[in-house]
């Protein structure tokens, strides 16, 4: 054997053996499923970054993986890149898809009993509040069976968000300053806006910075603060107005029932306790947002004070659109004035134990 013959065949056995050590070390870190037990996978769509938001069922994700001892994974993708925001719904039904992040507001029509969380200031200024509102209501039977029968999912947690405030490039500090501006904002929200002369539209949080930029809208209203830091609208914005506190903005996790029913009894039990710690985990990363953010932002716009009593104002504008919308649920078989009772109860109730 030639000298560099020798050397190929001595090089070539190191890749082998270094790459025989990876492998090895790779099985080490990610323990496949027991012998004769296959794998669960879930595929789980979220947009934008890595954030605040997306912090509980990244802890869900962490305890379930820990529990399963290699018998479950969740493959966590942002950026919507296995599925379109506004289509989660429909990729989870499909089976794209296991699980998802779903916002209320993105396709009102697709769970009309849920959109009683959208309704314009019947949710509170506390994000801890409404979070344990939105998992009460979305745990309501007849809430279940609209996912159920309509897309073959389970509500899984809530996606926690904060209250929505808005920023962009005009300035309001009353009333008399929404007619006219342009405001991201969806659903049921944008009615009562209306109602002040603002012009409401739907964009998609990824959207919301080209919105900004282009002129297209003049305030975005997002969850404060870490959405707006997240998608970098800081950047393209003059001012922040603080004191609107929309609440009504429901964004959910959820799972197809099918991968729900594969996953082993032992993690389904889990549930209650993972809904528990992904929620505190979401707090502590809202928290960690606020300081984070707020220097950036104070330093960066002109903050804003909506005075409160016109915020007031807005409040008692909405109040007869929750009965209308009552109505009309009921008027097309739904049971909307059960839902809209039960949630004005749950958050007189949440609201006293805080």
């Amino acid at each position: 054997m030639s000298k560099n013959t020798a050397l190929k065949a001595a090089s070539a056995a190191i890749i082998v053996l270094a790459a025989a050590l990876s492998f090895a070390l790779l099985r080490e870190e990610s323990p496949s499923a027991p012998a004769g037990e296959e794998k669960i996978v879930w595929k789980y769509s979220l947009w934008g970054p890595p954030r605040a938001f997306t912090r509980g069922i990244e802890k869900a994700r962490d305890l379930w993986e820990a529990a399963g001892k290699g018998r479950f994974e969740m493959q966590i993708s942002y950026g919507s890149a296995l599925s379109p925001e506004k289509e989660n719904l429909d990729s989870v039904k499909l089976g794209l898809i296991e699980g998802a992040y779903v916002c209320i507001g993105y396709g009102p029509n697709k769970t009309p009993l849920a959109q009683v969380l959208e309704l314009p200031f019947l949710l509170s200024k506390d994000m801890r509040v409404n979070t344990a509102v939105i998992d009460a209501v979305m745990q309501h039977p007849l809430i279940a069976q609209e996912l159920a029968s309509r897309w073959n999912a389970k509500y899984l947690m809530v996606a926690a968000v904060g209250v929505y405030e808005f920023m962009g490039n005009k300035r309001v500090g009353s009333i008399e300053d929404l007619k006219g501006t342009r405001m991201r904002i969806s659903g049921a929200n944008a009615t009562v806006l209306e109602k002040f002369g603002a012009v409401p539209t739907m964009v998609t949080a990824p959207e919301s910075y080209t919105a900004l930029e282009r002129g297209t809208i003049d305030l975005s209203g997002f969850p404060w603060t870490d959405s707006f830091g997240a998608f970098r609208l800081h950047e393209v914005s003059d001012y922040v107005t603080l004191g609107i506190s929309m609440g009504g903005f429901a964004c959910i996790n959820v799972v197809s029932l099918d991968a729900w029913n594969a996953l082993p009894e032992d993690l389904q039990a889990m549930l209650p306790q993972v809904r528990e710690q992904a929620t505190e985990a979401s707090f502590k990363a809202f928290d960690d947002a606020d300081r984070k953010w707020l220097p950036i932002f104070e330093d960066k716009l002109e903050i804003v004070r909506f005075p409160p009593e016109d915020r007031e104002q807005m409040v008692a504008a909405a109040k007869p659109l929750w009965r209308e919308w009552a109505a009309q649920q009921d008027s097309k078989g739904r049971q909307g004035t059960e839902i809209l009772q039960f949630t004005i109860e749950q958050v007189a109730k949440v609201s006293a134990a805080r």
